[in-house]
């Protein structure tokens, strides 16, 4: 058998003849830019996600800038994030002038609150968690932590649209949250495409300006702003996948339900949380990350898994923030290095059917010597 990490080509198959109508109707029209497709998905999104506004932009890395900006965080403030997180969280903070501050994930894979509360300054202007992976950090401590010390909440909620915290979606926690709609995400688009949503009408308004040149609904330039606007057709798009998206998101559930019940006694291995391990918690499985019990065997696993056809990735290239050299970090973090070493992704999206999981378990099962 043959199972990628991730088939582009679905993507696009899975509904070719409703996009291929999306297409040419926007093409027709020539409605590409800034026009009632976005308005619509704008609508949407929020309605789905329960916040107040939404706003389409180019990618999920302009929004958290954007929402930096909006919050007031100036050149100098210290701005805290998890290591364990892709590098734009870090970029956004850094492209805003402000100073990122990488600090530990947990056992979880998430941000840890421990190595937050440590590393708080007087510098330390805002907290920005990643909803890593599907899963949704500990809000009640984070928020305690910014009440405490008069911090800006920010969520990193890329791979976590639809992800809830005691009933509560992610992204609505802190004063604005960034999402991605990059293919490969649990609802992607045709390319790269973000949105932020927010439920302060000041930070909507900021945002609305500065995502299109700091223009105003006229068409008068009243602030600095930048070009970073969600096209027409990618918004018709992940407005008619928005329809189908409860689904897919019960799919991946299933998915992780499966990895459980096929893994869960393969003593080398640390699984993530099952669906239904935290009631407080409802987790959407953008990824399904594995720990190893050591590198050595990371690498051997990642090797026989490859020549049974199934594809891995280490996720970032296997490596945290803070360690690449060229961004000039100068810290260690031990626990999330550990991760790092041993940590790695397999298949996880809803182009796989039952039986690919059942040899992706297989593979898995066999390596370690625990047959089917």
């Amino acid at each position: 058998m043959n199972v990628p990490f991730f088939n582009y080509g679905f993507v696009y198959g899975q509904y070719a003849d409703e996009f291929k109508k999306i297409l040419l109707d926007v093409s027709k029209r020539g409605s590409f830019i800034m026009q009632d497709e976005l308005k619509f998905f704008e609508k949407n999104l929020s309605n789905y996600l329960e916040s107040k506004f939404a706003l389409g932009v180019g990618n999920c890395t302009d929004g958290l800038l954007l929402s930096i900006k909006a919050a007031g965080i100036k050149p100098g403030d210290e701005v805290i994030f998890s290591s364990h997180t892709f590098v734009a969280t870090a970029s956004a903070i850094y492209h805003a002038g402000a100073i990122p501050v990488p600090v530990e994930c947990g056992p979880d894979h998430l941000i840890s609150v421990q190595s937050i509360r440590e590393n708080i300054t007087s510098k330390t202007r805002a907290i920005i968690p990643t909803q890593l992976n599907g899963h949704v950090c500990d809000m009640d401590e984070i928020i305690k932590l910014c009440n405490e010390n008069n911090l800006i909440l920010i969520e990193d909620a890329a791979q976590s649209i639809g992800a809830k915290y005691k009933g509560k979606f992610a992204g609505n926690f802190g004063i604005a949250s960034s999402f991605s709609f990059y293919p490969a995400k649990v609802i992607g688009c045709f390319g790269d495409g973000g949105a932020v949503i927010t439920n302060d009408e000041n930070i909507y308004e900021k945002i609305f300006l500065t995502r299109d040149h700091g223009r105003e609904k006229i068409g008068n330039v009243v602030t600095w702003g930048m070009n970073s606007r969600l096209d027409s057709i990618n918004a018709a798009i992940l407005d008619f996948k928005l329809k189908m998206y409860d689904r897919d998101v019960k799919r991946r559930r299933q998915i992780a339900s499966m990895y459980q019940k096929g893994l869960v006694d393969v003593n080398e291995l640390v699984l993530p949380r099952h669906p239904d391990y935290d009631s407080n918690k409802f987790e959407i499985y953008q990824n399904y990350e594995l720990e190893v019990a050591n590198s050595k065997d990371r690498t051997s696993l990642i090797n026989y898994l490859k020549s049974q056809g199934i594809g891995t990735i280490l996720q970032w290239g296997g490596k945290a923030v803070h360690q690449f050299e060229g961004l000039g970090f100068k810290i260690s973090l031990p626990f999330t290095e550990d991760i790092m070493n041993r940590s790695f992704l397999i298949p996880m999206n809803t182009s796989l059917d039952d039986n690919d999981i059942s040899y992706v378990i297989d593979k898995i099962r066999n390596f370690f010597g625990y047959g089917s």
